[in-house]
């Protein structure tokens, strides 16, 4: 039953994450046709940051009513400000709607680590955390398509139409199936045994909820939210600007988007696999848990550094190539830090926890993609790649000095 649960989550994430990405598929008609400059379009994926960085909230909203009715709502929630995008005019209105859906959209991944904390013992985490990450990636894999077929059959604005729509069914399903491992009608007893004698004593659910500034006092968040900082502008990049970069720097059309702009997010769903395959071989080798995902982010950031060179290759398949090593490196440490939150963090905390390092690094795709559309025109795309480069490389340091295995 776990896995069955953790898979109609997987249904949730391709949902949330194709919603959010359609808008940056769509970019390059939308921006033509309601006339938004590069600068102005920087402002309205800030927006959607901005909304995201509520993540701390959606956490602690979620350990307080739990999973079953406050992700039923925020599904809901995100699902009808899809659909709102038909009505948009003009830059403001969508960084209006971008903003709240960000607020609905934040609340996938501490739901996601509350219900591998809640479900899974200490061992399958990873893997848990892994597949339902490979939802976030599946969801950009669908949506240069779907929006190609939009545009030549009718227009942009049926693709948000039909990402909100099949969001407001799974909500529903959600709601009718989901409940906790100690409540779910359809859970063996054997099953539920063995999940709970693979959790940490040391990490179960005990006293009241922990409140956010005593959270922010512990240096295992820091540890967990500074290199997500570094890391999530490359998704970033990734999801909202790369279709414009395609166009721009490579000389892509709609049709060759449709053709290639989803290659990077397949790649990051062996990344989302890689991560946590990586720290399950080195526990077997006897190192420690913590240590194995340090190891994990480590791989990743070191591969992540072909992302740099993605402005100065000559030929666009490589640049192809490069990007979707890039989406790999990514997926591959992210998935890693992002899965840490339920190692490290107490049942009745990891929302939070997790929310709020959700926070730091949708602060990090706010602040590059603002300077990005600020910058672009006149200096273009390859020193952002550069810096995408190396950024994670710091975050490693930071998950090696900083992150301290729970007593």
């Amino acid at each position: 039953m776990r896995w069955i649960i953790i898979g109609l989550f997987v249904g949730a994430m391709v949902i949330n994450y194709l919603a959010r990405a359609v808008l940056g598929v769509a970019a390059p008609v939308i921006l033509v046709e309601q006339a938004i400059s590069s600068e102005q379009y920087g402002w309205i994926t800030g927006a959607f940051q901005l909304g995201v960085m509520l993540q701390p909230l959606a956490g602690w909203l979620l350990d307080g009513v739990g999973l079953r009715i406050g992700f039923a709502i925020c599904a809901a929630a995100w699902s009808l400000i899809t659909m709102a995008h038909i009505f948009a005019n003009g830059w403001l209105g969508f960084a209006a709607l971008r903003g709240l859906l960000g607020l609905a959209e934040g609340a996938a991944q501490p739901a996601g680590q509350k219900l591998v904390a809640e479900w899974f013992p200490a061992k399958e985490r990873g893997v848990a955390g892994g597949i339902y990450n490979i939802g976030a990636s599946f969801g950009a894999v669908l949506a240069p398509p779907l929006v190609a077929w939009a545009v030549l059959t009718q227009s942009w604005r049926l693709a948000f139409l039909i990402a909100g729509g099949i969001g407001l069914v799974w909500a529903v399903i959600w709601y009718l199936f989901y409940n906790t491992p100690a409540r779910h009608p359809r859970l063996r007893e054997d099953e539920r045994a063995y999940i709970a004698a693979g959790q940490e004593e040391h990490l179960a659910a005990t006293g009241t909820r922990v409140s956010i500034p005593a959270l922010l006092r512990r240096r295992n968040l820091w540890g967990i939210a500074l290199p997500r900082l570094l890391a999530d502008p490359v998704w970033g990049m990734l999801a909202f600007w790369l279709p414009l970069y395609l166009v721009r720097e490579r000389g892509f059309d709609l049709t060759q988007i449709a053709l290639f702009a989803w290659l990077p997010f397949l790649a990051a769903d062996l990344g989302c696999l890689f991560g946590p395959a990586v720290a399950a071989f080195l526990q077997r080798q006897g190192v420690s848990l913590i240590n194995a995902r340090r190891c994990a982010f480590t791989v990743g950031a070191i591969m992540m550094v072909s992302m740099a060179f993605v402005g100065v290759v000559t030929s666009p398949y490589a640049a192809i190539a490069l990007l979707c090593l890039g989406g790999f490196a990514h997926q591959t440490l992210s998935v890693t830090v992002i899965t840490m939150a339920s190692d490290l963090f107490r049942r009745n905390e990891v929302a939070t926890a997790a929310g709020l390092a959700g926070f730091a690094g949708n602060l990090g795709v706010l602040v590059f993609s603002v300077l990005l559309g600020g910058m672009v025109d006149s200096v273009g795309f390859e020193p952002f790649f550069v810096i995408l480069g190396v950024l994670d490389l710091v975050g490693a340091v930071i998950i090696w000095t900083m992150v301290r295995k729970p007593a």
